[in-house]
């Protein structure tokens, strides 16, 4: 079974009180791609994280998400 990876940028912006709002993810090629991203965003944002995920393409089973 072919394994297809995603790899995603997740950005947060200040919500209410001490909360964070999530922000649209961006999808991204590979995982440079999505660090290059995150770094870029982390002065400007309250918090960010990069990960990817593999999951069975047929099954859509995914495995754990490490973050890059």
């Amino acid at each position: 079974m072919a394994k297809e990876t995603v790899y995603i940028v997740q950005a947060y912006k200040a919500g209410r009180g001490k909360g964070l709002k999530a922000e649209q993810q961006v999808g991204c090629k590979d995982a440079e791609e999505a660090r290059r991203k995150a770094e870029r965003l982390a002065p400007i944002r309250e918090g960010v994280v990069a990960f990817g995920a593999s999951a069975g393409v047929g099954l859509g089973d995914y495995d754990g998400n490490p973050v890059i």
